[in-house]
């Protein structure tokens, strides 16, 4: 009897837990039993482990009883990342390889039918739990898998391109003859494993420029100053107004991106299996479609896989035709919208994610989309603008700190408009703003909170007093009011201003009017 033990890492959320692979090998009827709240993906690791082995010319032990435990036995596995460690732990209990010469490193990867190895989802999040774990081990994995775990700064990764490599770096080595140079050759010259080395400096990413939005001076303003404070944005607007050209050119008016920001959204992007190396420092814009469920927004199943929220973790989150999506969807966004993290509780499982993003919403402003707009007559009924702008309700609307308005541009004035700034300019003033505030307080104005806030704002008594007035005339919420404050504290950022003044706290509550003169 003989018994052997492989790491590797389950993916639940970016904690990407430890697992034991352990093989025994024992006399007995043959069989092959693998046991550890294996998912069915992972079961079928029985058939690719053995027909790699044996396509690969090695031995597998068909006359033993296998057991391969994956422990710890409550928490649940999925994907074929075991299809290595489990294949090692086979050589190793049958002694191809040496069982003592695993320890320090940790393996993934998913086998072929020929021992080639593919890439797994999740590479990054297994390298980054390592870092923030202080875990020294060395990372083993396929091509593609690999180049993305080496981004962590200090990681320690190995690529294997075939099952043979591995076994060529681990197997026995014959201390006399290969000393006598007849032995097998030295294992860090086996062909196809290398050591990965990647510089994890985030590189100037390329974004669609807002100089391409002519016109709609109010809405690149309003795109200015969210950008500048992490504020969220709801554009409401006929069809054809440019509110889709806006948002998916908001991404470009944010900060770049820091390593430590690189890291964490690419680490999400890997667990859903949506990195791409090119895209490295760059920051997501999710656009889910409207169809979408609320799973699909907020995350779900079993185990628990980020949603699109987490996938915008450090970027922009777009929803097109806000009033379509399902009411469930849109409620569930207002605790990420708050906290900045989302919360998976299963009977089985919880998970956290992170879904600090920023919200870009678009809508009309009624069925037919021309309600208030002076190229096309509205067609609508009262009562079908107000069932139409209801299935937003208050609490959402709330949390979204600036609502626009985007009218619809007349065909003369939309080919005489000049081209706006472009985007590299409006980010220079943004970042500018945004260090105002981390300088002050060391966070952007829309995470400020309580006592923060009115420590922070250095509201002027006459600004005081106008936001009084208006707000109790407007019927506004305490949230609604606070939400203000914050948008006039980064107002007052951007024109350099040391305190929040009465122009600053005008603006702020116009751009939170659009949706309710619509109606």
């Amino acid at each position: 009897m003989s018994l052997a033990l492989v790491q590797s890492r389950a993916l639940l959320g970016l904690d990407a837990a430890a697992v034991t692979v352990e093989v025994h090998l024992a006399n007995g009827l043959p069989s092959f039993t693998l046991v550890g709240l294996a998912d069915v993906e992972v079961k079928e690791a029985r058939e690719r482990v053995r027909s790699a082995l044996q396509n690969a010319g090695l031995e597998f032990p068909h006359n033993k009883r296998i057991t391969v435990n994956l422990a710890p036995a409550d928490l649940p596995k999925d994907s074929g990342r075991f299809d290595l460690p489990i294949a090692l732990g086979i050589l190793a209990a049958s002694g191809q390889i040496d069982a003592a010469r695993l320890a320090g490193h940790e393996f993934a990867g998913e086998l072929s039918l020929s021992g080639e190895l593919r890439p797994v989802r999740g590479a990054l999040a297994m390298s980054l739990a390592l870092h923030r774990q202080q875990v020294p081990a060395r990372l083993v994995l396929p091509p593609g898998s690999a180049e993305e775990a080496a981004l962590v700064p200090g990681a320690e990764v190995f690529r294997a391109r075939h099952l043979l490599d591995v076994v060529r770096r681990f197997r026995p080595v014959d201390a006399q003859a290969h000393a006598e140079g007849t032995g097998p050759a030295a294992p860090e010259a086996a062909e196809g494993w290398c050591r990965v080395q990647a510089s994890p400096a985030v590189a100037a990413a390329a974004y669609l420029d807002l100089a391409d939005v002519k016109g709609q001076a109010a809405a690149r303003r309003a795109l200015e100053i969210a950008a500048a404070g992490g504020h969220s944005v709801l554009l409401v607007g006929p069809p054809g107004s440019g509110k889709s050209m806006l948002a998916q050119r908001f991404a470009g008016l944010l900060p770049p991106m820091t390593v430590d920001e690189a890291l964490e959204s690419a680490a999400v992007l890997s667990l859903a299996g949506r990195f791409a190396l090119e895209r490295w420092g760059q920051r997501p814009t999710a656009a889910p479609h409207h169809t979408a469920s609320a799973v699909a927004l907020v995350g779900g199943g079993s185990p628990p896989r980020p949603g699109e929220i987490s996938l915008a973790h450090q970027g922009v989150l777009f929803l097109d035709e806000l009033p379509e999506f399902p009411r469930a969807a849109l409620e569930a966004l207002r605790e990420p919208l708050e906290t900045g993290q989302i919360r998976i509780a299963r009977a089985a499982r919880r998970a956290e994610f992170p879904a600090r993003f920023q919200l870009i919403a678009a809508m009309n402003p009624c069925p037919c989309g021309w309600l208030g707009s002076s190229v096309r007559h509205c067609r609508c009924t009262p009562d079908q603008v107000a069932r139409y702008q209801g299935k937003l309700s208050g609490p959402l609307l709330d949390r979204i700190d600036l609502h626009v308005e985007v009218p619809a541009l007349p065909a003369d004035a939309l080919l005489a408009a000049p081209a706006g700034e472009p985007s590299a300019v409006v980010r220079t003033r943004c970042i500018a703003a945004q260090q105002r505030a981390l300088e002050r307080q060391g966070k952007r104005n829309q995470a400020l909170q309580g006592q923060e806030l009115d420590t922070h704002l250095r509201l002027d008594a006459a600004a005081a007093k106008f936001l009084n007035t208006a707000a109790a005339r407007l019927g506004w919420s305490a949230r609604s009011v606070h939400r203000a404050l914050k948008v006039a504290r980064t107002i007052a950022d951007l024109a350099g201003s040391e305190s929040t003044q009465v122009a600053h706290v005008a603006e702020a509550m116009q751009l939170r009017r659009a949706l309710r003169a619509a109606s």
